[in-house]
């Protein structure tokens, strides 16, 4: 005999319904539709194991799903929570000083401006605290692409 879940779910039929659409579609990300499938095979009373078995995910991730939609119903159980992601440290002053950097002369005795000479003149310069070769990289090749863009457009005008 099973144990009693403490969140145990039964869905309406117009959720069940809602869900094997949300499915047929497949236009949402692999997450919500996999929670979608918990959902399911939870309301066919399938256990714990035998969903994580199907499905390949974690039984935190099964009881996870089943707490969200007992507490908040079916989108707060197939939605994300927000995310705040880290605040963004290189803002569009400091990408123009990068460009404006790029452009000038290079170095007494270089023939050209290096990645690494970038980022240590940007810190020398005290633009920044410090930045690594690779993000001057990105936001070089974010302003050559959106020149291109521009230049293109120009020309179709």
């Amino acid at each position: 005999m099973a144990m009693k879940r403490a969140y145990a779910v039964k869905l309406r039929e117009q959720e069940r319904t809602e869900l094997i659409q949300y499915l047929r579609k497949g236009r949402s990300s692999a997450r919500s539709q996999t929670r979608a499938r918990i959902l399911l095979l939870s309301d066919d009373d399938q256990e714990d194991d035998e969903i994580v078995e199907t499905l390949k995910v974690s039984k935190s991730t099964v009881c996870r799903i089943r707490k969200r939609y007992c507490e908040g119903g079916l989108d707060y159980a197939l939605r994300e929570k927000p995310r705040s992601g880290a605040p963004a440290k290189i803002d569009g002053t400091i990408e123009a000083k990068i460009t404006m950097l790029a452009c000038s002369e290079p170095p007494y005795g270089r023939s050209k401006w290096t990645l690494n000479l970038l980022a240590d003149r940007l810190v020398e310069m005290e633009v920044v605290d410090s930045i690594s070769n690779m993000t001057v990289q990105r936001v070089l090749k974010k302003t050559t692409h959106e020149s291109l863009n521009h230049t293109r457009n120009m020309k179709a005008v």
